[in-house]
């Protein structure tokens, strides 16, 4: 047997995928075309019949593309990937390529604000009927399904309080109603939590987060099995456009090969961060998922190896003490984006969620003393003297 197929994560990360040119070149190449030439004009009509193996069209496939979607299938143990534009491009198109007018969703209320107007506004549009529901609570999604419904949705942790979703139980439950489970594995990453391992059907990443992991590129991926890509996906990919750039996949290979370092690394600071948070009389509350005080550690024990690189806490006073805990903040950054080289914080009710009317923020206690931290990969005890003077602000 070839040592290929045992490599482990990290060595899959460097070279699963991999195709070479004539040239033999140590990095994967960047083929920035549209286009492909045809030895013949037979040979141009058996590849769009699909009768001969290759390129047509770069909105369909491109050699630098497909190396990162292969090397994503590789570490996620997903048979077939397409990638896309961004991680809202992933989304739509996991949901719109399979639902239909009469179709029913059911998802977690605890979404990211552009997910849940692709639930609640676009997908109505087109006759598609949704329920939102608490993804805490098994048999909450019990209730809400209905004999229309086909497609369950999720993501956890969730952002950005990380509340944790029985991804087993949600699985199992969407296929004992003959539905698809589409997670949205973005804050654990494919390092800390495998969804298709428990059952799910469909993954999800925004690409732009830590697997580009330094501030570069917009992407996203959908993860599945064959059948469902090919039958349900790849037409939708092929005439609506939500393609990748070849060089941002190139940028995302590159990405890859230094996941497992960066992803440990900020992990290892995000623990030291919510130990010491936890701590703080002027936070009311600090959540990480794999923290002892989190009310779903156990979960969190069972479904992810890791607690990954955020943490959220509330801060005594509301908006303005958030407002000038993180106006104080030197080191870390104010910016909506995580999974970043660079520590970044964002105040969702202001940002991410402030679309949510706040009768909904409240529900998904998303309070105005809310911040969401995504750690970096500078120096924990340098982060941590940053935390604490703008900690010192406030009291």
């Amino acid at each position: 047997m070839s040592l290929k197929n045992n490599w482990r994560t990290a060595t899959r990360l460097v070279h699963s995928g991999t195709t070479r040119s004539q040239f033999g070149e140590t990095s994967e190449a960047l083929y920035l075309t549209q286009g492909y030439i045809y030895d013949s004009a037979e040979a141009a009509e058996a590849r769009f019949k699909g009768e001969e193996e290759g390129y047509i069209y770069s909105r369909y496939g491109n050699p630098t593309v497909s190396m990162f979607e292969q090397r994503m299938c590789a570490l996620e143990g997903a048979q077939d990937a397409r990638a896309m534009a961004s991680g809202m491009a992933a989304v739509t198109a996991a949901i719109a390529c399979q639902a239909k007018a009469g179709d029913h969703i059911i998802a977690a209320k605890a979404l990211f604000g552009s997910c849940r107007w692709v639930i609640e506004k676009l997908m109505p549009q087109y006759g598609v009927e949704f329920t939102l529901v608490d993804g805490k609570d098994i048999n909450a999604w019990k209730r809400a399904v209905q004999s229309n419904t086909t497609i369950f949705f999720l993501e956890s942790p969730t952002n950005p309080t990380l509340e944790l979703v029985d991804i087993k139980a949600v699985a199992d439950l969407a296929h004992e109603n003959d539905a698809v489970l589409i997670v949205d594995n973005v804050f654990a990453t494919p390092m800390y939590q495998r969804p298709i391992e428990m059952g799910a059907d469909i993954v999800i990443y925004s690409t732009t987060k830590h697997i580009d992991g330094q501030g570069r590129c917009l992407g996203g991926i959908i993860l599945g099995n064959e059948e469902w890509i090919k039958e349900k996906l790849h037409e939708y990919y092929r005439h609506t456009g939500p393609c990748m750039s070849p060089f941002n996949a190139w940028n995302f290979l590159k990405g890859l090969e230094t996941l497992p370092i960066r992803v440990a690394h900020q992990t290892a600071s995000a623990g030291k961060l919510a130990d010491f948070l936890a701590t703080q009389k002027s936070v009311n509350r600090m959540l990480y998922p794999t923290h002892p005080s989190h009310p779903q550690a156990d979960l969190a024990q069972r479904q992810m190896s890791g607690g990954s690189t955020l943490v959220a806490f509330e801060i005594c006073g509301g908006k303005t003490n958030a407002f000038k805990f993180i106006n104080t903040l030197e080191t870390i950054q104010i910016s909506n984006n995580l999974g970043d080289a660079k520590s970044l914080i964002t105040h969702p009710a202001t940002t991410t969620h402030k679309n949510l009317s706040s009768k909904d923020r409240e529900e998904l206690n998303i309070s105005d003393g809310m911040i969401r931290l995504s750690v970096g990969l500078e120096d924990a005890d340098d982060l941590m003297a940053d935390v604490k003077k703008a900690l010192d602000s406030i009291s």
